[in-house]
């Protein structure tokens, strides 16, 4: 056995393992931080770019200020963005369903001689639509 592997102790793996979790972790709170000073519309480029400087010439300082005093914007963010892609998903399903939202050209032309039958429609509204529903 080398006299490398027998100078390890467990205290120092352990202390290893923590230290590359917290730069891990570190790493990752200086990403968001980044992205979300990007993603913000209420800073101007100024603003933006003094935070950039303060968190690279503070680094640690600069992420704990910035996580304070912009933490409830970074989740109100976050929620804008999660459901931005939710309405392009569901726009998207839509689209690839179909134009009538998953509803067939045959119901909506079923619903729309209904509507006429009934009167809500007149003749060339009735008409229009049709040719929009087969389109």
């Amino acid at each position: 056995m080398s006299t490398f592997a027998a100078s390890w102790r467990t205290d120092d793996v352990f202390w290893s393992i923590l230290w590359f979790f917290l730069f891990f972790i570190w790493i990752w709170l200086l990403i968001g931080v980044i992205s979300d000073l990007f993603r913000s519309h209420d800073l101007s480029g100024w603003a933006k770019a003094l935070w950039v400087i303060g968190i690279i010439i503070f680094p640690f300082l600069g992420v704990l200020v910035y996580l304070i005093a912009r933490g409830s914007k970074m989740s109100k963010h976050a929620v804008e963005d999660a459901q931005k892609q939710d309405e392009a998903f569901r726009s998207y399903v839509q689209q690839a369903a179909g134009s009538s939202g998953g509803v067939s050209t045959a119901d909506e032309l079923e619903k729309l001689a209904r509507l006429r039958d009934q009167g809500v429609l007149s003749e060339t509204e009735y008409q229009q639509a049709k040719t929009k529903a087969l389109a």
